[in-house]
């Protein structure tokens, strides 16, 4: 029994590697940085250290990995697997399924059963590799794919935080993670069975799920970031905490909540209490999570379909205003970070080409829509409030 993983980053070795290294399942990881990929095999080895449970935290071992440029041996490993994971971040979906293709070629000769889970906070991921995938087969692969090979989507709950200098030198693998240790995975998409993993949690009612989780975590995520970082917090968990960002996250959530209970027909009791494991989590001092790394590249945090603007456009189509919501539009417009190349090219287009623009270019929206004039009201009241320098 083996898997591969598709990247090899915080949340592949802290969370999906874990997982399957408790579980006693070798995997291989399927990276595109040589660099990473030599650092895996050179040190065969990783430490993964639970924020807040350090009894649970434990030494990974065994660990290998294969470059992107491996095609052939990346094939076979596919091949050879009994499930695959991918963490490389929705934008990179693409770029991978190529090499997805070329293992369902070489698992097609033998047989068997395959089950592709993303493990993206993305839209519609599966779809992605699927509707890029299928092109790519012959007429008989394509019957074993339609037969064999099931893609689905986990929702992905546990962090990874950017670990210490010091943590760093000692090992330049290691990964600070959430105590967190479930992994949903929508089970109606699946070929056959996945392998026995602790955390496993096959949802057969998966609709919504991960809208569900991206709408309402990623939106407090986001509305805590960029309002945390215009009051001059660097923490995530104390900008948490300032009850100015609390009464806004509050009115994020219950715009959300009543949205998404209306979308999917959740009970809006249950849908709160949701909202409320999610705020636990931004004000978690254990997490020592920063806000430069939340709200790094805020224009695709600010585009249409993205935890901000795509959660304002949910929220408006069920027929309630996303007051709040805009507000933290408003803020992740204004954000800025000096290491950060988008926050300079976000700041040059607002500063030169005005506000109107990046509504325009940047969120997709009109600027004298409903959103549009929305946004630039809450630009006006967060000037009034003192918060824009």
């Amino acid at each position: 029994m083996s898997c591969v993983i598709f990247g090899a980053g915080k949340i592949a070795r802290g969370f999906i590697g874990h997982l399957l290294y408790i579980s006693g399942i070798p995997c291989t990881y399927v990276e595109k940085f040589a660099s990473l990929t030599a650092l895996i095999n050179e040190r065969g080895s990783y430490f993964v250290n639970i924020l807040g449970n350090p009894e649970e935290s434990c030494t990974v071992t065994g660990a290998k990995a294969l470059n992107f440029a491996e095609e052939e041996a990346v094939a076979k490993a596919i091949a050879e697997a009994d499930a695959v994971f991918t963490a490389v971040g929705g934008k990179n979906l693409p770029e991978i399924s190529p090499l997805i293709a070329m293992g369902i070629k070489e698992k097609a000769k033998t047989g068997g059963k395959l089950n592709i889970v993303t493990c993206e906070n993305w839209k519609l991921p599966a779809d992605i590799i699927r509707n890029a995938v299928i092109p790519l087969l012959d007429e008989k692969e394509l019957e074993y794919f339609n037969a064999n090979v099931g893609i689905t989507e986990a929702v992905i709950m546990r962090s990874a935080i950017e670990a210490g200098k010091d943590q760093l030198e000692k090992d330049p693998l290691v990964v600070n993670v959430q105590n967190f240790w479930e992994l949903p995975v929508d089970a109606s998409r699946l070929k056959g069975s996945l392998p026995e993993i602790k955390g496993l949690k096959l949802i057969k009612s998966f609709t919504g799920f991960l809208e569900r989780k991206f709408y309402t975590y990623n939106a407090a995520n986001g509305t805590t970031s960029f309002l945390g970082a215009l009051l001059g917090y660097e923490k995530i968990a104390d900008a948490a905490h300032d009850e100015r960002i609390l009464e806004i996250l509050e009115g994020v959530y219950s715009e959300t909540a009543r949205a998404l209970s209306k979308k999917h027909n959740f009970p809006l009791d249950e849908q709160m209490a949701f909202t409320r494991t999610s705020k636990a989590k931004l004000q978690d001092y254990t997490i020592v999570d920063f806000i430069e790394r939340n709200a790094r590249d805020p224009i695709r945090k600010l585009g249409p379909d993205d935890r901000l603007v795509g959660s304002a456009r949910l929220v408006l189509e069920y027929g309630i205003k996303p007051h709040n919501l805009c507000i933290a539009i408003a803020a992740a417009i204004h954000y800025f970070h000096e290491g950060d190349e988008f926050a300079h090219k976000l700041r040059e287009i607002r500063e030169t080409q005005g506000i109107d623009a990046v509504i325009r270019d940047v969120c997709k929206l009109d600027p004298e829509g409903e959103l549009g004039l929305l946004i630039k009201e809450k630009i006006e009241l967060i000037k009034e409030k003192g918060w824009l320098k």
